[in-house]
């Protein structure tokens, strides 16, 4: 073990070595019996919950049906655990999805990224197994909890829990006591070090403790091999372009010797170099997948949704398309080599990311069978390919978009337009219907704010702008930086080919670039506005490790006040009018929305606005983050916001919603928002529901419901 870490592992349950012999000769001839039977197959089809999205398809899909429609509304809250002391200080931002695997729950949790085992009947903690990484882990771009965990088992009791650190390592662990496994990893402490063979520039390795390199979603265990991706800072306001290079591996699940490797910025000769004019490639970063990777076990593809290239909303120093930024890649299961790919945003500006897991489906389309992937994006757009080919389901011509002026800024004059039909979400602005209309006078309201801002194409590919407080404030868009369906991704049904897809509908990005402080940036143009102090952009959980330094920066100018401008509100509420946030049904057998129902209880501040008292105003929705988990007949979401709306304590709740109508059929009552996605589980015949809850004074914690035994 090396002095820069160390280690905790805690075992809640005996060890072999503390057994009498009778019991440990039991167990090795029950081991010896076992390593002659098949392996047994982990699948939601039998009550487990395996992987982060319930399978490798990314579904989200569980059969069960104890808990329906009629019932929804008796659930009880069965144990919850929370993990508040999972780290020096609590976490307030718990994104985590467990996996279930033999009536044992595994999940990350904590501002120290801990890897617990908790009894999936009753909560009670098995083991726990922790790192203290140092100024490494506190530096680390991507912190907290991260979302969660992978599963692996040669069937014959070699039975493991992966996860990434905060500071980039793959840890292999025994899945039943947590204790590192000693055959995994160069060093053979079941420690691989990622940062190793990580470059920014032309090969360079970056350094093993402050390089900018780490990982929120969870690894893809896939047959023996585990695929990691990669994700950096914010893109907003870096320092640097020239960071590191976004990586996806693959690695052998028994040693950690690495299998294949991808790289999303091609190097010369690879597919897609020239597409980085001026041999930009050699002095640019990111392009990592940061959401869940998804697999096609069948046809053996991997399919990576893949992130923007450095910086955000300025790609002067990068012209040209850029692949594979914003880019969904088709690679071979076994060898990583590429097979297609569909470039979803030319020459990335507006941080529309690729953020959510691809789907795998099986639909019938026109009456033959279709293998097909589906992409929800932070646009609310729907892009459907044939998972085999990358040929479009439907058509996605190239329209052109409007050209920006910023100097030095390089221009892709076309993007792709998918089917209309598959916008599940406020993807266009339809200017001025859909501005806030609660009064005649907040309309106006909103329409007098036109004229500080650009809101050119319908808040589509609108190119960021110079903004500057004494004219034009920036220029909107919608689905860039929020909106749409973000990380946690959308579900399906593999029985009817229906994808169920939250998203916000409530944010507008109003993008605008400003010059760097002298000596900060080598970047020409960061987000900021002319005229007003710089202030730096940071990503959720930043500084939040037990290990990380203070988070400041000498560049940002406090002492002056920045300038009063307009907002994009209107008495404080949002300048868009209901719903703020929907949930979607949307059949890819005939690539069109089912239906489409607000989700969330009205917000306090419009239930409660002065302005509104006596109206009776329908739920609006709210703007929320939030994943599904899809069952027989139901899809099961939560409220991420806290309300009071009066008739019950305050809280959120966790909502049932009928499968082929969108109707509210039950909800149950949580003391906080839902912050990661639920997922669904059957131990002994009896239905749980696990949601992830936090935010606020709440800190992070698992509940667990289920129905009353009588």
């Amino acid at each position: 073990m090396t002095p820069s870490f160390k280690i905790l592992t805690l075992l809640l349950a005996l060890s072999a070595a503390s057994c009498a012999p009778e019991q440990q000769n039991a167990e090795m001839a029950e081991n010896d019996a076992a390593s002659s039977m098949p392996a047994k197959a982990m699948d939601t089809l039998n009550g487990e919950w395996p992987h982060y999205t319930g399978d490798m398809k990314g579904s989200r899909y569980s059969p069960l049906d104890q808990i329906n429609a009629d019932n929804f509304e008796d659930l009880e809250l069965a144990w919850s655990y929370s993990t508040e002391n999972l780290g020096s200080r609590s976490e307030y931002k718990l994104e985590v999805t467990p996996i279930m695997i033999d009536g044992t729950l595994y999940a990350t949790a904590g501002t120290r990224r801990a890897a617990i085992a908790l009894d999936g009947a009753t909560g009670e903690l098995k083991w726990v197994h922790s790192m203290e990484e140092g100024l490494r882990g506190g530096m680390a771009p991507r912190q907290l909890s991260g979302r969660g965990l992978s599963y692996w088992s040669d069937g014959n009791g070699d039975d493991r829990v992966l996860y990434v650190t905060t500071g980039y390592r793959l840890i292999a662990l025994n899945a039943h006591t947590g204790i590192p496994i000693d055959s995994f990893g160069v060093d053979g402490n079941g420690i691989l070090d990622l940062k190793v063979g990580a470059v920014q520039g032309n090969e360079v390795q970056i350094d093993l403790v402050t390089g900018e390199i780490g990982l929120h979603a969870t690894p893809t265990v896939v047959g023996d091999i585990v695929i990691v991706g990669s994700a950096m800072k914010e893109g907003m306001t870096i320092d640097n372009y020239n960071n590191t290079k976004g990586i996806i591996r693959a690695f052998d699940v028994r040693t950690g010797e690495k299998v294949w490797q991808f790289d999303p910025i091609p190097r010369p000769g690879q597919f897609g170099n020239d597409t980085w004019l001026d041999n930009s490639w050699d002095r640019n970063g990111n392009t990592g997948v940061w959401t869940q990777i998804t697999v096609d076990e069948k046809n053996e593809l991997v399919f990576l949704a893949i992130e923007s290239p450095a910086s955000d909303f300025y790609g002067g120093h990068r012209p040209g398309n850029n692949l594979f930024g914003e880019s969904l890649v088709a690679v071979d299961m076994n060898t990583g080599e590429y097979k297609w790919h569909f470039q979803v945003v030319h020459h990335p500006i507006w941080d529309h990311d690729l953020s959510s897991a691809p789907l795998v489906m099986d639909v019938n389309i026109d009456g033959q069978d279709r293998e097909i992937i589906a992409l929800p994006t932070k646009q609310s757009f729907i892009y459907a390919f044939d998972r085999i080919t990358g040929e479009p389901i439907w058509p996605i011509p190239e329209v052109e978009v409007p050209q920006g002026n910023v100097p030095g800024e390089w221009y892709s004059p076309t993007q792709p337009m998918p089917p209309m039909d598959l916008m599940y979400g406020r993807g266009k602005l339809n200017l001025p219907d859909d501005l806030i209309d609660f009064t005649p006078e907040m309309r106006q309201e909103a329409l007098d704010k036109f004229d500080r801002w650009d809101w050119s194409n319908g808040g589509m590919y609108n190119p960021p702008l110079l903004g500057d407080v004494n004219g034009v404030l920036g220029a909107i868009n919608i689905g860039a930086t929020t909106g749409g369906t973000n990380w946690p991704g959308a579900s399906f049904d593999p029985e009817t080919g229906i994808v169920y897809a939250p998203a916000s509908q409530a944010y507008l990005d109003n993008l605008t670039l400003a010059p760097p402080p002298e000596g900060y940036s080598n970047v020409d143009y960061i987000a900021g506005r002319i005229g007003q102090p710089f202030r730096m952009m940071y990503a959720s959980g930043t500084g939040q490790n037990p290990d990380a330094p203070k988070v400041e920066s000498e560049f940002e100018d406090r002492t002056t006040p920045p300038v009063v401008i307009p907002q994009l509100r209107v008495d404080g509420l949002s300048i868009l009018k209901p719903p703020y946030g929907v949930l979607s049904a949307i059949d890819m057998n005939a690539g069109k929305v089912l239906w489409k129902v607000p989700h969330g209880e009205t917000p306090d501040n419009v239930r409660n606005h002065p302005k509104l008292k006596g109206m009776d105003i329908p739920m609006t929705g709210q703007p929320a983050n939030v994943g599904v988990v899809v069952t027989k007949t139901l899809v099961i979401v939560g409220d991420q916001r806290v309300t009071n709306p009066g008739d019950r304590e305050r809280g959120a709740m966790l909502r049932a919603y009928d499968k082929m109508t969108g109707e509210n059929v039950g909800e149950v009552w949580m003391p906080a928002g839902q912050s990661g996605s639920p997922m669904t589980y059957s131990i002994d015949g009896k239905q749980y529901i696990c949601v992830s809850v936090s935010g606020g004074a709440y800190s992070g914690e698992f509940r667990v419901y289920a129905l009353p035994d009588d």
